[in-house]
């Protein structure tokens, strides 16, 4: 009777995770398919797609069939990620990707990167607003020309990319833009004032723009990643605008960029306003910040005397 009860339990645990492992393959099936449905074919611009999250992302569009455009400063990183593209062997993907280069600095340059678009893909399915640079120096060592630069990078390099490409968008009253913002425009901590600074106001934007483009049929995405291991702090201006140049702890221990990619590219199957992807520390930061906004200044304040 024994042995005949330690039979039947293993049978039926078996079968369990066998039915469940089955399910899970449908599911995952299931997932595969809608995103393949949903981008085949989409032309896909990728800003700060050299590196990092942007470099990930051109993998992750690239693999379910997009029409990817590589944009960045640096044109011999950006064919280098062209030529780990096609060296993939991705089903369906028979277009090859194309490298534009752009400077965000430079807003004479907008109109024409449209334009050049256009005239190779003729139209843009999704903008992805990702290209920036990070801050890490405190608000009195750092210079205006900094603030001035990393709000013309971040901010108006995305605002105006944007605008250049809403035109066409309205006309075909389809699009959807996707502007890579940080938990740091959801909350703001010592020594990232101008980072800070530029992140909330590209939150702001996209929250405006969202409700303005809803009558056009198109959609407006805001994702605020928090640590991912990027080459970010490193990047990362200081007060007097040389390179930080130091990978920070909490960088180095962040989420994988592919992992970031590929749940951005599930918020733009699924047409979702706002992604947060972040580790549980930052999650209580904003929590703290909305619900007991006293105990995170106060917090903040302990911090900022840790790094002075």
């Amino acid at each position: 009777m024994k042995s005949l009860g330690v039979s039947w339990f293993l049978k039926y645990t078996g079968l369990s995770i066998s039915v469940a492992f089955g399910m899970l393959h449908l599911y995952n099936k299931y997932i595969e398919r809608k995103r393949r449905n949903a981008l085949e074919g989409k032309v896909v611009v990728i800003t700060g797609a050299s590196s990092g999250i942007g470099e990930a992302l051109a993998h992750a569009f690239y693999g379910y069939g997009c029409n990817v455009i590589l944009a960045s400063r640096r044109k011999s990183e950006l064919e280098r990620v062209k030529q780990d593209l096609l060296s993939k062997k991705v089903e369906n993907a028979v277009v090859e990707p194309v490298v534009i280069e752009l400077d965000l600095a430079d807003k004479n340059q907008f109109e024409l990167f449209i334009q050049k678009v256009h005239n190779v893909c003729g139209k843009i399915d999704i903008l992805i607003n990702n290209g920036g640079v990070s801050h890490r120096d405190s608000v009195m060592n750092t210079k205006m020309d900094v603030y001035e630069k990393i709000m013309n990078i971040n901010y108006f390099g995305s605002v105006g990319l944007t605008k250049a490409a809403l035109p066409r968008m309205i006309e075909q009253k389809s699009g959807h833009v996707v502007f890579i913002s940080s938990v740091q425009g959801l909350i703001a901590i010592p020594d990232r004032s101008a980072y800070a600074a530029s992140k909330h106001a590209l939150q702001a934007f996209g929250d405006s723009l969202r409700a303005e483009m809803d009558q056009y049929n198109i959609n407006v995405s805001v994702v605020s990643p928090g640590y991912v291991k990027t080459a970010v702090s490193l990047n990362a201006l200081t007060g007097s605008g040389d390179n930080h140049g130091v990978m920070d702890k909490s960088t180095a221990c962040g989420f994988a960029a592919e992992y970031c990619a590929i749940k951005i590219l599930d918020t733009v199957v699924q047409k979702n306003s706002e992604l947060v992807v972040s580790q549980i520390t930052p999650r209580l930061a904003i929590f703290l910040r909305q619900a007991a906004p006293s105990l995170y200044f106060w917090i903040m304040a302990k911090r900022a005397v840790k790094t002075t």
